[in-house]
C-alpha cells in the first residue's frame, strides 16, 4: 500500500482541535493496519502542538491552520501550518519541573515523535511531525 493523505483546514480554535481528533479517528478506522499505539501516540503529539497553536497563536481566534497527514507504509507524517505570529521559543527546551503548570506539550511531543521540526516560511509556521510505525508481524 503506497499510503493515503488527509487534509483539514480551518481556524485554530478549540473546535478545530476536535476536528483533528475526528480526522485521526477516521484514519484509525480506515487503516486498521496502523498499530493503535502508534496512532494514539501520534495523535497525542499532534494535539499537543495544535493546542499550543490554539492557546498561543496570535491574533487569538483568527489564526488559520492547515493539517496534512500522510499514512505511509513505514510512518505517519504530518505538517501543521498556521498563519499566526512566529513561534518565539526553542523546540529543544526540556520538560519543566513537576510543579510547573505549563510547558510540557512540546517536550512531550518531542519524546513521542521520531522527528519534529519547526520552520517559519513567509507568513506561516510549519510543524513537521513524524512517527515511524511499529513493524507489522
Amino acid at each position: 500500500m503506497s499510503g493515503d493523505s488527509y487534509v483539514l483546514h480551518g481556524f485554530a480554535v478549540p473546535e478545530g482541535v476536535e476536528a483533528l481528533h475526528d480526522l485521526l479517528e477516521q484514519v484509525g478506522s480506515e487503516h486498521p493496519e496502523v498499530d493503535s499505539s502508534d496512532l494514539m501516540l501520534f495523535e497525542t503529539a499532534v494535539i499537543e502542538i495544535a493546542n499550543n497553536v490554539v492557546e498561543h497563536g496570535r491574533p487569538l481566534g483568527k489564526v488559520q491552520w492547515r493539517f496534512s497527514l500522510d499514512v505511509l507504509p513505514g510512518q505517519l507524517e504530518a505538517v501543521l501550518s498556521d498563519s499566526g505570529e512566529a513561534y518565539p521559543g526553542d523546540i529543544d527546551y526540556v520538560m519543566p519541573d513537576e510543579l510547573a503548570e505549563s510547558g510540557r506539550g512540546l517536550p512531550l511531543a518531542r519524546a513521542i515523535l521520531d522527528e519534529i521540526d519547526y520552520t517559519r516560511a513567509g507568513d506561516a509556521n510549519h510543524w513537521h511531525l513524524v512517527r515511524r510505525r511499529a513493524a507489522s508481524s
